[in-house]
């Protein structure tokens, strides 16, 4: 989903009391967010404590690294007009339409499917990019169903797109909403869950998976090094009462990691957060399947740009792109061997990182890394894909 800055019109404040040593960690309060804070919702509307944001604009949305991605895909999608005019871009992760929004502006020809699986950011969306509705399709689907949404839109699953787009990560606006319990910023229920209509919550996977799966998950999603000694805390409290909101989480987290390690590296809570909430959507799951896709549905020509936000999804997206951007011809043979040849090239060096100033601007751009590929060739690519 989209990772972008939305407002808030004040800090949010823990409903629970808390002890002066937990103020400490709790954003909002007395202490500079990290980037991975931010990406938690630890954001807050003006420059407190040394902490710079961004406008948000009337939607509470500023999108990451905007002109970079427009300078990116503008060349495949005005590869038949100046104008974007016959061109198709896939916005995978649509969220409010900050990035859609600039694209259909800045190409009053050019076609957008965007796709989201959350009905409250499509509504959003909607209502952003009305006046466009005569050149947007939007899907509700996981990005992974985005060759089922090519269908669905009148398009071939693959080769008959010349751009997609991917903003990864939790959503601003789900951030936001305390209700959704993405954000250990406010206390709120123990939900998580991207699709408002999905069965599993957050709630489900701490009250009722033994110490083993949660360690399990806490380490493989959140490289959380405390997850066993959290698995613990969590099983033996639990079996007092069960674990209802946030907060409550929350207040956990802080009693079982040890003091110097609170100290340091952001909040204690962000781990654990995020590992759950991979958890509850499949985030990376349908990262794996999506990416292939995505890559085969680009007409030779186009491109494609992905921004992760933490190093899991980084790790997928650059292995699947530097499978594809390498020869399958054995390194030791001294010619290509006939269709061995890369059928992408890569278009960026490395993973890129937004500019201090647009940092300064909008801090969860701290954590952005961008990476993007063209297509060079046919012939499909789902052997290829990252781990």
């Amino acid at each position: 989903m989209k990772h972008s800055a939305t407002s808030s019109e004040a800090p949010a404040r823990a409903s629970w009391p808390l002890s002066e040593p937990t103020l400490t960690y709790f954003p909002n309060v007395r202490f500079a967010l990290s980037g991975r804070d931010l990406e938690a919702g630890a954001c807050e509307q003006t420059r407190r404590g040394g902490v710079a944001v961004a406008d948000q604009g009337a939607f509470g949305h500023v999108p990451v690294l905007l002109e970079r991605c427009v300078e990116l895909l503008a060349p495949a999608l005005t590869r038949q007009s100046p104008d974007g005019g016959g061109a198709t871009l896939v916005d995978a992760t649509l969220g409010a339409g900050g990035h859609t929004e600039r694209f259909l502006s800045e190409f009053p020809g050019l076609r957008v499917i965007g796709l989201d699986r959350d009905t409250t950011a499509l509504d959003i969306a909607g209502a952003r990019l009305a006046r466009f509705s005569d050149r947007l399709s939007m899907v509700r689907t996981r990005y992974d169903g985005i060759s089922a949404a090519l269908t669905e839109t009148g398009l071939a699953a693959t080769v008959s797109v010349d751009a997609v787009l991917f903003d990864l990560g939790v959503s601003s606006m789900q951030l936001d909403r305390a209700e959704r319990g993405f954000s250990y910023a406010q206390d709120a229920p123990l939900d998580m869950r991207m699709d408002p209509d999905a069965e599993l919550t957050a709630a489900d996977i701490v009250n009722t998976y033994d110490a083993a799966a949660l360690t399990d998950i806490l380490r493989r999603f959140g490289e959380e090094r405390f997850a066993s000694r959290i698995a613990a805390h969590i099983v033996r409290r639990r079996s007092q009462t069960p674990f209802t909101s946030t907060g409550e989480l929350t207040a956990l987290l802080y009693a079982a990691i040890p003091a110097p390690a609170r100290r340091t590296g952001g909040h204690p809570a962000k781990r654990t957060f995020q590992a759950l909430r991979i958890a509850v959507n499949g985030e990376l799951d349908s990262l794996r399947d999506a990416l292939p896709a995505a890559l085969d549905a680009l007409a030779v020509g186009g491109r494609i740009a992905v921004m992760s936000y933490q190093s899991l999804e980084d790790r997928i997206v650059k292995q699947l792109f530097a499978a594809v951007t390498t020869s399958r011809t054995p390194v030791d043979l001294p010619v290509e061997l006939p269709g061995d040849k890369p059928r992408f090239t890569a278009l960026t060096r490395g993973a890129e990182r937004a500019q201090p100033d647009e940092v300064e601007r909008n801090p969860r751009a701290g954590s952005v890394r961008l990476r993007a590929v063209q297509r060079v060739a046919d012939g499909p690519i789902a052997a290829s894909r990252g781990n």
